[in-house]
């Protein structure tokens, strides 16, 4: 899957000359969290609300309401960006954008194609591909086979197979060789549909003792 499938186009704006009180109220009649910063069709930074929040005064302060308005009153877009902003392509896989958000402690990417913004993706937006990805969300998501298999050509297609022999379809086909001894892979398939479970999980586990099927 490709970011282009699950970004926000086009992306809710604002200039870099925008006044902060124009910028908040943009955030909350659109709900959004995060709003490019342009220069003409320039990306130049990016505002997110914890952006406004650290530079809003704390409530501590001795300043009175109409003060703090009067203050932010003067404050543009691009005294708050943050600058140097890190993006993606339309075209970037969701897990290359899961592991940019996460490396780089942020929750949003601006998309940009052929040097223009065409979009932004959040990480709510990588949290949804992801769980569709799973089949968590199907309704005709089923049982979920759990094992632990060797690292050889059609392995995986060998478990898929016994499930599949039982009437059952696949949803999804997750693996990785994430905390298990060399030669070994996990696996984990959702089931689709219906079929005959308790032939299944036998047929599973006299391959795969240590199946879990749930």
């Amino acid at each position: 899957m490709f970011l282009k499938d699950w970004m926000s186009s086009p992306a809710v704006t604002v200039n870099k000359d925008e006044f902060l009180p124009k910028v908040i109220e943009l955030m909350k009649e659109n709900d959004i969290r995060h709003v490019p910063v342009m220069d003409g069709d320039k990306l130049v930074g990016i505002i997110s609300d914890r952006n406004i929040k650290d530079y809003l005064p704390s409530s501590s302060t001795t300043l009175d309401v109409f003060e703090i308005h009067y203050l932010i009153g003067k404050v543009k877009a691009s005294k708050i960006m943050k600058k140097n902003v890190i993006t993606a392509s339309p075209y970037t896989p969701i897990e290359d954008a899961a592991k940019l958000l996460y490396d780089n402690k942020i929750s949003a990417l601006p998309i940009i194609d052929d040097g223009l913004l065409v979009g932004i993706v959040t990480d709510r937006d990588v949290y949804r591909a992801l769980i569709s990805i799973t089949g968590v969300e199907s309704k005709e998501a089923g049982y979920r086979v759990y094992c632990e298999i060797e690292d050889r050509p059609g392995t995986i297609r060998e478990v898929a197979d016994i499930v599949r022999s039982y009437g059952f379809g696949i949803e999804s086909i997750l693996s990785s060789h994430t905390l298990t001894e060399s030669g070994k892979r996990k696996v984990v398939i959702r089931t689709r549909g219906k079929g005959d479970f308790e032939k299944m999980e036998d047929a599973v586990k006299k391959e795969h003792p240590d199946a879990i099927i749930a």
